[in-house]
Order: C-alpha cells, then sequence, then structure tokens
C-alpha cells in the first residue's frame, strides 16, 4: 500500500452551504467561488476539485513550518532542563562524599542526555513520517518503497523504524507497565492492611506496656530502684540557630545527674559557631549537669562517622543505654522516664522510638503537607509495625537503644546517608525487638523552604535503594520472620 500523499479528498470536502459566485479569471480553467459566512475560500470548479499545484505547497509548507516551530520549542525546553539536571548533580552539595558525587553525577547527566537526546530525534522524526502521510501504513512490512531519492530513504527509515518499535520497544514498555501496575497495587495493598491494623489497634487500644514498676517519680534513694545509665547524644553541624534550645531541652531531662552523661558532638567548620556551642556547653557544666563537648579534626562519614567516633570513647561502656537527639529537637524532661523502663524485664529489646511533633507545621503550605505526610508515616505505618512485627525503621533520633544492641549488630557505619535505617535492619536481623510509643512526643521542626525539604528527601530516598542493595544478602541468609 502507498503512502497516501494525495491531499484532493480531504482538501475537496464541501461541508458549508452557500450561493455560489461565480467570477470570470484570466484563466479559463479555474474560477473563484465565494460562500456565504464569516471565512472565504478559494475552491475549483473543476470535475474532481482539487487545489491548485501552489496552494499545496503553501498548505504543506505552513505544516512543515509550525512542526519546526513546535520542535524547535520542544529542544529548549528539554536543553533548558538539561542544564538544570547537570547543576543538580554535579554541583549538589552536602549528600554525598564530593569525590563520589561528581563522578556519578557526571555519568548520571551523560546518561540522562543521551536519553534526551534520542527521545528529541525520534520525536521529530515521528512528526515529519506523519505529515509525510506514512502513519497510514497497516503493516509498514509489507511496503518498503524502492525509489532512491532522500524522501524514499527516509520513507524506508521510518518503516524500519516501526518495526523495530513493534517488535521490541512495544513488548518492553508494555512489560514496564504492567510491573509498574503491580507495584501500585502491591503499595495498595499494603496501605490498606497497615490502615486496617490502625483501626483494630484503636478498637482494641493496643499500647506497649511496661513489664514490673515503673521508674517512681519521688525522690531517687527513697524508691528502692537504681536507674540505669544513659548517655545522650546530640550530634551537630552548624546549628547556629537550634542549638540553644536543644542543648537547654536535654539538659532540663528529669534523671538522676550521676547516672546521665550528655554529649555533644559538634561537627560544625566554623569556629564562630564551635564557640558559641562550647561557651553553651561550659555555662550547663557551671550548673552541675554532667555534659561535655567533643569535635572532631577529621569530618569523615558526617552523622555516622560523628556517632561511630563518640561510641568509641573509654567511658561509654559505663552505660547500658544511649539516647540521641538531632540538633533541632526539644525532649521533654520526662522523656527517659516515659522510654527506659520499656527495657526493664524485657532483655530482648533493643530500641524504643518516640513519635515527632512539628512546632512549625503551620507554617506554609509545604510544612502542612510534610505534618499529614509524617503523622501517617507515625501514626499508621510505624505504630502498626511495632505492634505486630516488633520492627521498624529507626528515625535517627528521639529514640533510646541499648548499647548491647548496638555493639552486636556491628555499630554506626558510614556506608549509605541514612545510617539510621542501616543499624535498624542489622538489629532487627541479629534478633532484638523495637517498640514504638505513639504517646510520648518529641519537639522537632520539618523543613521549611523547598531546597532544605528536596536535600532531606533525596536523602531519604536515595539511601534505602542503597541499603537494599547492601542488606538484600543478609535478608535472604537470615532466620529472622
Amino acid at each position: 500500500m502507498a503512502p497516501r500523499l494525495d491531499f484532493s479528498d480531504w482538501w475537496g470536502k464541501d461541508t458549508r452551504k452557500g450561493t455560489p459566485v461565480v467570477v470570470t479569471m484570466e484563466n479559463p480553467n479555474y474560477s473563484v467561488v465565494e460562500i456565504d459566512g464569516p471565512d472565504s475560500a478559494f475552491r475549483p470548479v473543476e470535475k474532481s476539485r482539487g487545489k491548485n499545484a501552489k496552494q499545496v505547497t503553501w498548505v504543506l509548507l505552513l505544516k512543515a513550518h509550525r512542526a519546526v516551530g513546535c520542535v524547535a520549542w520542544l529542544a529548549t525546553v528539554l536543553w533548558a532542563l538539561l542544564g538544570t539536571i547537570k547543576k543538580r548533580l554535579i554541583f549538589r552539595q552536602g549528600v554525598a562524599m564530593e569525590s563520589e558525587k561528581t563522578g556519578k553525577g557526571k555519568l548520571l547527566f551523560r546518561i540522562i542526555k543521551v536519553f534526551l537526546v534520542t527521545s528529541l530525534t525520534i520525536l521529530a522524526f515521528e512528526v515529519v513520517a506523519y505529515l509525510k502521510g506514512w502513519h497510514y501504513f497497516r503493516n509498514p512490512n509489507l511496503h518498503i518503497p524502492r525509489t532512491s531519492d532522500f524522501q524514499g530513504l527516509l520513507h524506508m527509515v521510518y518503516v524500519a523504524w516501526l518495526t523495530l518499535r513493534a517488535d521490541y520497544i512495544a513488548p518492553l514498555i508494555q512489560a514496564l507497565s504492567k510491573f509498574c501496575v503491580a507495584l501500585f497495587l502491591i503499595q495498595s495493598v499494603d496501605r490498606m492492611v497497615l490502615c486496617l491494623g490502625c483501626i483494630w489497634i484503636k478498637y482494641k487500644k493496643i499500647k506497649p506496656r511496661i513489664d514490673g514498676d515503673p521508674f517512681k517519680l519521688e525522690d531517687v534513694e527513697g524508691s528502692g530502684y537504681e536507674y540505669p545509665m544513659v548517655l545522650v547524644q546530640i550530634p551537630m553541624c552548624n546549628e547556629r540557630e537550634v542549638y540553644e534550645q536543644s542543648i537547654s531541652a536535654v539538659c532540663q531531662i528529669d534523671w538522676p545527674k550521676d547516672r546521665l552523661l550528655i554529649q555533644v558532638l559538634d561537627d560544625s567548620d566554623d569556629e564562630s559557631i564551635q564557640c558559641l556551642i562550647k561557651a553553651e556547653v561550659y555555662n550547663w557544666s557551671q550548673r552541675g549537669i554532667n555534659i561535655v563537648y567533643q569535635h572532631r579534626l577529621v569530618r569523615t562519614g558526617y552523622k555516622a562517622g560523628n556517632l561511630k567516633s563518640a561510641m568509641s570513647c573509654d567511658y561509654v561502656k559505663n552505660y547500658e543505654f544511649v539516647a540521641i537527639f538531632d540538633a533541632d529537637f526539644q525532649p521533654n524532661p520526662d522523656f527517659l522516664k516515659q522510654t527506659v523502663p520499656h527495657f526493664q524485664g524485657n532483655p530482648d529489646l533493643g530500641l524504643v522510638q518516640a513519635r515527632w511533633a512539628f512546632v512549625n507545621k503551620d507554617e506554609n503550605l509545604l510544612t502542612r503537607l510534610q505534618n499529614i505526610n509524617l503523622c501517617f508515616h507515625f501514626e499508621v505505618e510505624q505504630q502498626v509495625n511495632g505492634v505486630f512485627l516488633n520492627f521498624f525503621g529507626f528515625n535517627g533520633t528521639a529514640g533510646v537503644w541499648r548499647i548491647k544492641a548496638l555493639e552486636d549488630s556491628g555499630g554506626w557505619l558510614e556506608r549509605t546517608t541514612v545510617e539510621d535505617m542501616d543499624i535498624a535492619v542489622r538489629a532487627h536481623l541479629n534478633g532484638w525487638k523495637f517498640i514504638f510509643l505513639n504517646d510520648v512526643k518529641v519537639l522537632c521542626e520539618v523543613p521549611e523552604s523547598y531546597e532544605a525539604y528536596r536535600k532531606q528527601q533525596h536523602r531519604w530516598h536515595s539511601g534505602p535503594m542503597q541499603l537494599f542493595r547492601l542488606c538484600l544478602p543478609a535478608v535472604i541468609t537470615s532466620k529472622v520472620h
């Protein structure tokens, strides 16, 4: 079947009615027909009712001009998108090591560039083929032009492209679509099960309970109970705005002073901020608080390296539990008395995680959306997993670990950007159990700017994929169910 390049049938259709007025012209083969209505057009009066060659040429040129303009606009948009991607991939700060980040960013940018250029070329070719009428082919394998001109060559290339697309590309896209649909169904079932589990927890009023008598709030000496040794860590880096309130909140925790040690783990590279944090630590130490300031000269591994360095101190072996708070978190004075008692009589318990509460949730639309998302995360995901599975991902802060669980799991590792989830997975594979306390809330802040939110989400989403690749063999071979 030959390509339909004849526009006479389409061009000669008459859908309007009116009184024709014939005007005599110098060329006796043509006449001018005036149509009653808002528009007017030239129409031939021959039997074939076809346009002359010049009019058809002008129509084709107009369509070609519009197509080229559209392609040029798409090319401009894609080129601007490439520039944005290049800046974000190559010049992004604060996610991975600089050398690794630059190399991976350049490689990913090249892959995206090749993909976009290929897509743009295919799109332009498809537009040209559509204007040429080649899309009318029912079976491209049945017709291959034998002309040697440029149009015939393009036609032949397009027929080969259709064959390649039908035989190889279309099945791959269909398989990917089915895979995405399957993932969507799995995620939908997972969300539905979590919601049903949350409803069941609310209906049955299921809450973690403390085995034995909780810590008494009266005088420690008269209570007859020996409080365990607790280490509190505050990792921070250039936290000029929030360091004071976080240190102040931790130093006011209600716990025997001789059984509590606060570590301020400062990774700041700004000397002025270091001096401010040192002064704050000194002021609280003068008030009788057992608090120390620690600064690393070699800042490797970011937060994981900071925590790993703190746990390597000799005096840590005297402590049984460690509570971790990021620099923007403000625990209540009774935080330890609400979390540490859950370890009593439960030697398999490795982590007690508290819930986050946001002080700036109504700041703007972005903070409101984050509040909704994180509330679902805590209220549904972590609560259900904690009750029915005794496992969930550690949030990296506002939690209390049994130090023995950290040591048995290999300690803090610097291999991913989600060191909190990494240690949680390894602890679970070693048989340790977790508890989530939905009623114990710790005040904190969510990112208010899009740039801060983007960095946070990149770390939260790229890290789990890398962790999945690293932990998959251990998960498969593990005997923990």
